[in-house]
């Protein structure tokens, strides 16, 4: 395990010690370019000292600082550059728990996560909340934890394992690892002057901490002014220019991600490198990014090289990563700069727009070389009620996933979600579907999906229609990743394949599984909560990739298919989805009929 970080005020003396000389430090790195976020320079031949897990000098000459049982770090002309901190993000969407997550974005430069476990808090609610928090403390660099606001996201139009409330968010403000509110999805009800949403905030702020906001939905007119009232101090839902620059104009910081499905930085960059807003309000995130993405391409490295390659400067594409996120969240004085007093979080890179990470130090211990971690990521010990979360009230057959006709029709009108690649968005669709025997049947692009309860084993099956995959043959793949209910979402071409995947999901204690004529094709198994699993990262996402291929020989070409299929029931992001209430019109967040004229069907298909 890493360095225990002990509080600046607690290691003050020996910091001041180490600087003046009095005292050797533990760690120098010399031969090196600085690179300071703090003023925006490069700083040819200057050297850092370490003591206690923080920098304590950052000069020209650190030779004072050396003593005989300093360990001295060649930098051979490479720069030095801070950690990484992601802005914004969801561990779970690694389908890792925190500590395999940590090991997989340690050597890729990433020293500080602000996460939001509201994946978790649906299923488990605030004992999973605590869960992901401990296991988050335990880790060798900073991972804070964000408390989820909004479990269920939409009340009244989704049903969760478990409801969070003004009285959870109040209790975790006082756990060490809280750092704020998670974002508030629910807009509409602060916009509306939901009592439990200004609770919620109110509670973040009597505590001083930041309330990350969610607005998700084009419209600037007075539903974003009230919005932004009520007290949300940033956003990583903008996918336009526009979107970036009116969150900025409003006080908030607006978040670019670039996660494995949302590529939102290209379309938002302008905003500084065209219109030359102030690049300081500005933060880098992934949101999303499942072990794939994490093992093959990179994590905040990622997005820091593709700000870059979309031309933003590179020292101020590195502020974005770094000391802007580290002020947002009122750490500036604890981490994001190679600077005095700050956790001796950094990386080694011999190129500042290709990036390469070579070495990667956090709390002033090496924690990663050459792509290598080089320590332990501890676990906790995981209970049984939090890897026993898939309820079904029984196995569930072909006809439970038929959608029955209005009386007598011989085709209808269907509403059809309609995927939007790399995006979170949907469309709203329709198509004429033909019937058979009474029964709706799936054609061309336009498939089903259905919606499995699975937290309390109440058998209930919504099914509608989703468009975009591209599937054809006898095929079906089950999640118990939905975000944000997490209940079970199949989609499939064919009932039976369905009725075969919903089964072995709950047989295996949840995942994801495709299935095509009868076989299993690709299995993903996420014991925790649904969610995550507990081994290594590149296990899991050779799994994934075999997933992906499957899916691919399905006749998907999506890129990052998986990340659409886990959103499908997101009942906040435009604009149809699917929940255990019916279809969601998510532009006006109300229950819509799955035909057009005619009632929708009830749960059990009727």
């Amino acid at each position: 395990m890493g360095q225990t970080l002990l509080s600046w005020a607690y290691c003050a003396p020996q910091l001041v010690a180490v600087a003046a000389g009095r005292s050797p430090a533990d760690l120098v790195i010399r031969g090196g370019t600085l690179v300071n976020v703090q003023s925006r320079e490069i700083l040819p031949g200057w050297e850092v000292a370490v003591a206690a897990g923080r920098f304590a000098y950052v000069g020209p000459d650190a030779s004072h600082c050396i003593g005989p049982r300093t360990e001295v770090v060649d930098a051979a002309g490479r720069y030095l550059i801070p950690g990484l901190c992601d802005g914004h993000m969801h561990i779970e969407s690694g389908m890792l728990t925190p500590a395999e997550f940590a090991a997989a974005v340690i050597p890729h430069g990433t020293t500080t996560m602000f996460t939001d476990p509201h994946e978790i808090a649906n299923v488990l609610g605030l004992d999973g909340v605590r869960m992901m928090h401990d296991e988050a403390l335990m880790q060798p660099v900073n991972i804070f934890t964000q408390m989820p606001s909004c479990a269920p996201s939409a009340p009244g139009l989704e049903t969760t394992g478990f409801e969070i409330g003004p009285d959870d968010v109040a209790e975790a403000m006082r756990w060490p690892g809280i750092i704020g509110l998670g974002e508030m999805m629910n807009y509409p009800g602060v916009i509306n002057g939901s009592q439990q949403m200004l609770e919620e905030i109110a509670a973040t702020m009597r505590a001083g901490k930041v309330v990350g906001g969610h607005y998700a939905t084009p419209d600037r007119g007075i539903p974003f002014h009230a919005y932004v009232a009520g007290g949300p101090s940033d956003d990583h839902e903008g996918t336009r220019e526009s979107d970036a620059i009116d969150r900025v104009r409003q006080g908030m910081r607006s978040m670019l991600r670039l996660g494995s499905a949302w590529y939102d930085i290209e379309s938002q960059i302008t905003a500084i490198t065209e219109k030359g807003l102030d690049p300081r309000n500005f933060i880098l995130c992934t949101d999303d990014c499942h072990s794939g993405t994490l093992v093959h391409d990179g994590h905040m490295n990622r997005a820091l090289r593709h700000a870059i390659a979309c031309g933003c400067d590179p020292l101020v594409a590195l502020q974005m990563a770094t000391i802007n996120t580290a002020t947002h969240f009122g750490l500036e004085r604890e981490l994001g700069s190679i600077a005095p007093g700050r956790r001796a979080d950094l990386i080694l890179t011999s190129d500042l727009s290709a990036l390469p990470i070579e070495t990667v130090f956090a709390r002033g211990v090496k924690v990663a070389e050459g792509g290598r971690l080089t320590v332990a990521c501890p676990h906790y010990d995981w209970p049984r009620h939090a890897r026993e979360t898939v309820r079904m009230a029984r196995p569930l057959g072909a006809e439970d996933f038929a959608i029955r006709a209005p009386e007598g029709a011989a085709q209808v009108r269907a509403r059809v979600i309609g995927i939007v690649e790399n995006q979170a968005p949907t469309r709203a669709l329709v198509a004429d579907l033909a019937v058979a025997g009474g029964l709706v049947e799936a054609q061309g692009d336009v498939a089903q999906i259905a919606l499995v309860e699975r937290h309390r084993a109440t058998g209930q099956v919504v099914n509608a229609f989703v468009s975009g995959f591209g599937y054809r043959g006898r095929m079906a793949m089950a999640s118990t990743v939905a975000h944000d209910s997490h209940h079970m979402i199949v989609v499939g071409t064919d009932r039976a394949q369905m009725a075969l995947a919903a089964n072995r999901l709950a047989e295996v204690g949840g995942g994801v599984t495709l299935w095509r004529d009868g076989a299993e094709l690709a299995l993903v198994e996420l014991p925790i909560a649904g969610l995550m699993s507990d081994r290594p990262a590149r296990e899991v996402a050779d799994k994934a990739q075999a997933l992906g291929a499957a899916m691919a020989a399905c006749g998907c070409t999506l890129n990052n298919a998986y990340m659409q299929h886990s959103l499908l029931a997101l009942v906040v992001i435009p604009e149809l989805r699917i929940s255990d209430k019916g279809l969601i019109d998510v532009t006006r967040f109300a229950v819509t009929d799955l035909f057009e004229g005619a009632p929708a069907p009830s749960p059990d298909g009727t």
